[in-house]
């Protein structure tokens, strides 16, 4: 019955986006929970420090080596096998599982003897204790990105087959393993318990997938071909994906090795508001970039070019009218939103000003990097991975310059620091400055953005720019009245509410959100948007009568 369940099939775009927006609601959820964990069990503090750091460099491996590949090269070419040769696609595919496994082994075998002068680095404010016990964890990190590297390669292919509920659990397994770290092992072995509890949630997103992998007929075979075609082919198309991720990546190893030399609890600070923004990229965007992504792509693969456009243009519309106001509402919503799921234990009301600030900056440029994440998706399915590639190298380039820039006016203390002191409500702490990592992150992310769209419709043609831009123009006429809802909700609500315990400030947020996000659906509606027609539809005739056609294909 089980495994039946996650056997379960979804070609349709909007359906599928459904299930895996129903998973990463979930995920995210474990996700907070994880993170409040953390937070009240160690503060914004050396601990949490030393973690985030440990945490980077295998992460580094994983996303460098595989999440690339997937996205860019390893979809289309098996698709492209698939359609021509069952066979031979299983082979290219036990082949490349082989060589990536191996390659991921080699890979973290040499940069574990390598750690301490790794974590030097992208740590450079560390000494001491400190140092070691960042070194003992980055160690046992190694280990996730072997698992995790095969795991992902096995979610590309489950999406290939439509199987999106057995892979958006995936990282729902990932966060529990991390949480029984912190609940079992932490207390047994201290901070060390942390690593193994990555460790452990890399294994079952691994269990939790190879079943039905191996459902649909995928067997190991002993085959070891690097110079086979299909698997050239691959890393040609990779290269380019892979060094866009990894100076993203170095980008993010730039970042801490700032917040190393910083005050204490600093990365923590940093990690916490962007694990929360990102949240949200995953609640939102990741779901129809993730359900898109196959379509686009079988349909560039057969020349129909202006379906192509139409299911991206839909996706984009659909998207764009979700995460505009969910970025303003983060915004307006930061400081309660950081308290309710940090404000425990150790976390003090210090470290909840600093990351409700990281967090509003951080919301600046959420619509940014969603819809980021879709523009990359579509030239990948149109296989051109060299645009964003170049895109994504220049932005990180601009980033790194603001990043080191704006934490040296905020270290100063001038102008740029009472500004910026003021407009977040920082007034009375001490240093501040690792609030210019996100804004710097933020403006970048905007350029990026840009870049992305103008290219692509230069590049692929016309992406329905009138119907685009139709729908920015009535999603932010639509989110600005919400916005002042929800900002006066906050004070009506605060009139009668003790928002000094965690019942009242979440009937706060709760009360204020949904003010909110009524205002924003009524305005929706009232000046007739279109997306609000697509969901509505979608709502009755394909959740109350069960009939899953397909919603692209009737607008």
């Amino acid at each position: 019955m089980i495994k039946r369940i996650l056997n379960l099939k979804s070609s349709n775009i909007t359906i599928a986006a459904l299930i895996l927006s129903a998973a990463s609601l979930t995920s995210a959820l474990l996700g907070f929970f994880r993170d409040r964990l953390l937070a009240g069990r160690f503060g914004a503090g050396d601990e949490l420090d030393i973690y985030y750091t440990a945490f980077r460099i295998p992460d580094f491996v994983n996303m460098v080596l595989i999440m690339g590949a997937i996205s860019a090269a390893i979809v289309p070419i098996f698709t492209l096998y698939w359609s021509k040769d069952k066979e031979e696609a299983r082979k290219f595919l036990a082949n490349l599982l082989n060589i990536m496994f191996t390659a991921f082994a080699a890979v973290s075998l040499v940069l574990l003897i390598f750690a301490p002068q790794l974590v030097s680095v992208i740590a450079p404010g560390f000494s001491g204790a400190k140092k070691e016990m960042t070194v003992l964890l980055t160690r046992i990190m190694f280990l996730s990105p072997i698992i995790l590297g095969t795991s992902n390669v096995l979610s590309g292919i489950l999406h290939v087959f439509s199987r999106f509920l057995v892979t958006a659990l995936a990282p729902i397994m990932y966060n529990l393993g991390i949480i029984f770290g912190i609940l079992f092992f932490v207390p047994k072995i201290g901070l060390v318990g942390l690593a193994w509890g990555v460790a452990l949630g890399a294994f079952l997103h691994l269990m939790i997938q190879l079943p039905i992998f191996l459902h649909l007929g995928f067997r190991p075979m002993k085959i070891f071909a690097p110079m086979n075609e299909g698997i050239k082919k691959v890393f040609y198309l990779m290269l380019p994906r892979s060094i866009g991720i990894g100076v993203s990546q170095i980008n993010f190893m730039v970042m801490t090795a700032i917040g190393s030399t910083l005050a204490a609890g600093s990365i923590a600070v940093f990690n916490l508001a962007n694990n929360l923004s990102r949240s949200f990229i995953i609640l939102l965007a990741v779901p129809f970039s993730t359900a898109a992504f196959p379509a686009l792509a079988t349909v560039f693969s057969e020349g129909r070019k202006d379906e192509f456009l139409k299911k991206f243009s839909l996706s984009f519309r659909l998207l764009l009218f979700l995460i505009i106001p969910a970025s303003a509402f983060l915004f307006i919503l930061r400081a309660q939103v950081v308290r309710i799921i940090f404000g425990t234990g150790r976390f003090s009301w210090a470290d909840t000003r600093l990351t409700g600030a990281c967090l509003a900056l951080f919301s600046i440029s959420l619509f940014a990097y969603g819809l980021g994440l879709l523009l990359s998706r579509a030239f990948y399915a149109a296989h051109n991975t060299k645009t964003p590639t170049l895109i994504s190298v220049s932005t990180v380039l601009v980033n790194i310059v603001l990043c080191f820039s704006f934490v040296y006016a905020l270290q100063n203390q001038g102008c740029f620091h009472n500004f910026i002191s003021s407009a977040l409500k920082l007034k009375g702490l001490g240093d501040i400055s690792i609030v210019g990592l996100p804004l710097a992150y933020s403006i970048s992310g905007i350029i990026q953005f840009v870049l992305l769209f103008t290219f692509l419709h230069k590049k692929i043609g016309s992406v329905r720019k009138k119907e685009i831009i139709q729908t920015a123009k009535k999603t932010i006429i639509a989110t600005i009245p919400a916005v002042v809802a929800t900002y006066f909700s906050l004070r009506f609500f605060a009139l009668f509410l003790n928002t000094a315990t965690f019942g009242g400030i979440f009937a706060q947020t709760a009360g204020a959100g949904i003010t909110g996000l009524l205002t924003y659906l009524l305005i929706s509606v009232l000046i007739k948007s279109e997306e609000t027609k697509l969901l509505k539809n979608f709502l009755k005739r394909y959740i109350t009568k069960y009939k899953f056609q397909e919603i692209i294909e009737e607008n």
